[in-house]
């Protein structure tokens, strides 16, 4: 589900630029996912009281605000183009956090699944056929090192204190909102032109893409390790070209297609080695 959303995320995002400007969508649709979520929360009965504040807003910060802005920046900078997919490096700087801060370490055959999917990454990516500046390479890569660290500072947190998933998820979304109002208000932008179709454009990238989906982020990331997480979402780039090719008439590239079948290749040894362990090892149920 959150490979399929957020992939197909690109193909609405592109089309919601058209009535928004860049900052002013990121903000719109990160304030509508934060309304959307504490709306459920209240529904459900469920409380509403700030758990962990501090961890909280740092995840928040990272992952929500650092991440949108640094993407947001990407795609100005260097257009819809690749610059923005280099976000899906984030597995690789969360292998690289996850193994000191976290002491997860991928072992035996997981190599094999990770080496894959990454060499697909790399394929799909196509690094040396960029023709964008390198100021909007490493604004991409600035947005997948906040994603990893934000990444890294949950299962930190959910392994330390017994925080509603729901709840954290919406306060993580309200804090990370903040910045990015202050900066659709201060940025030098057009107006957004509101009509019909940009309501029910935001209404999918806010209740979807950005409540939905993030919670979804966060129940995967409280049940595998977030180096295993963070590779089952290279799937995302993946759906994307896919969606965007089929729906627009564009030809594949050998490169993509390539990159495409090592990625899906990778994920699916992951998904088998993690099934075989749970065979092995049943995991006891978790609260939240």
């Amino acid at each position: 589900m959150l490979t399929l959303a957020w992939g197909y995320t690109w193909t609405v995002a592109k089309q919601g630029l058209v009535y928004a400007p860049p900052f002013a969508f990121a903000a719109e649709r990160v304030v509508g996912g934060a309304l959307a979520l504490f709306l459920v929360l209240k529904l459900m009965g469920r409380s509403l009281k700030l758990v962990a504040a501090g961890p909280t807003l740092a995840i928040g910060l990272a992952q929500v605000s650092g991440f949108m802005i640094f993407q947001t920046w990407a795609l100005v900078e260097g257009g819809a183009g690749k610059t923005a997919v280099l976000i899906y490096t984030m597995p690789i700087w969360t292998l690289l956090l996850g193994w000191p801060i976290l002491g997860e370490r991928v072992r035996g055959k997981q190599w094999i699944a990770a080496a894959s999917t990454l060499s697909g990454l790399v394929l799909i990516i196509e690094p040396w056929a960029m023709h964008a500046s390198l100021f909007s390479e490493f604004l991409g890569l600035m947005g997948a090192l906040f994603w990893a660290i934000g990444t890294i500072l949950i299962k930190r947190l959910r392994s330390q204190t017994p925080v509603d998933l729901l709840n954290l998820t919406a306060w993580q979304m309200l804090f990370g909102a903040l910045p990015l109002v202050v900066l659709a208000l201060l940025a030098p932008e057009r107006p957004t032109e509101w009509n019909l179709s940009f309501i029910g454009i935001l209404a999918f990238m806010a209740t979807v893409s950005t409540a939905l989906c993030w919670l979804l982020w966060i129940y995967i990331l409280d049940r595998v390790p977030a180096w295993e997480a963070s590779l089952s979402v290279l799937g995302v780039p993946v759906v994307a070209i896919l969606s965007s090719r089929l729906i627009l008439g564009e030809e594949f590239r050998s490169a993509e297609v390539a990159g495409i079948v090592l990625v899906g290749g990778g994920l699916v040894l992951l998904s088998l080695l993690s099934w075989a362990a749970s065979r092995r090892h049943p995991a006891a149920p978790r609260a939240g």
